[in-house]
């Protein structure tokens, strides 16, 4: 579990398929203890096991089915991707509740800079727009968002200058993809909700 308050970035060392799965290496400046190993690590969003870990080095395994949900699918070497440690008991949640199980990607439509701070609309399938509200919460890429507007075709973050400096997003241009989670409570409600409804109509017979 994550919150998407993301405060440190890695670049890609290495990505490559190893027999049904891919290796992930990535440089940063992020420390992890020998008892790290093993622990989950949110990179860009998704949420990844991370396996061995040396100075500056960290490797991670991407099975089949992530690869072809994520990002990652289309990766290489040198990109940015943010990082994120799981959180641990106690701890404050600034930002929501982030599983790091990314739900589809969605592509970037169009960007407006207004001073330091940047307004971006996400192109988003209109099957998805049921998990969405207007002031709701989102993670794109792993950091946590609120949704200012919601279009037909899509909608719309605010980015301030303090996101920017210490995540990925910065690097963002129109058509670039993005890891999108949806609020794991309102993929809760719409659960609920479907199987009252359910539930409703089978008393009726």
């Amino acid at each position: 579990m994550f919150n998407g308050i993301v405060q440190n970035t890695g670049k890609i060392y290495r990505i490559f398929k190893k027999n049904n799965n891919c290796v992930l290496e990535v440089l940063s400046k992020i420390k992890f203890t020998k008892s790290e190993i093993g622990s989950s690590i949110s990179c860009s969003g998704t949420c990844l096991t991370l396996e061995k870990y040396n100075r500056n080095l960290s490797k991670f395994y991407i099975s089949k089915e992530t690869l072809n949900k994520t990002i990652f699918k289309s990766s290489k070497k040198g990109d940015i991707i943010n990082l994120e440690k799981s959180l641990k008991y106690g701890e404050r949640i600034s930002g929501h509740f982030v599983q790091g199980h990314v739900d589809t990607t969605s592509t970037v439509k169009k960007i407006d800079f207004i001073g330091k701070s940047w307004k971006i609309y996400f192109k988003l399938s209109k099957k998805f727009k049921k998990y969405i509200v207007q002031k709701g919460s989102i993670t794109i890429n792993g950091v946590s968002l609120t949704i200012a507007k919601i279009f037909m075709d899509g909608f719309q973050i605010a980015l301030i200058p303090h996101t920017l400096k210490l995540t990925n997003l910065i690097y963002l241009k129109e058509k670039d993809v993005v890891n999108v989670e949806f609020d794991v409570l309102g993929k809760y409600i719409k659960s609920f909700l479907i199987w009252e409804r359910n539930f409703q109509k089978l008393v009726k017979l």
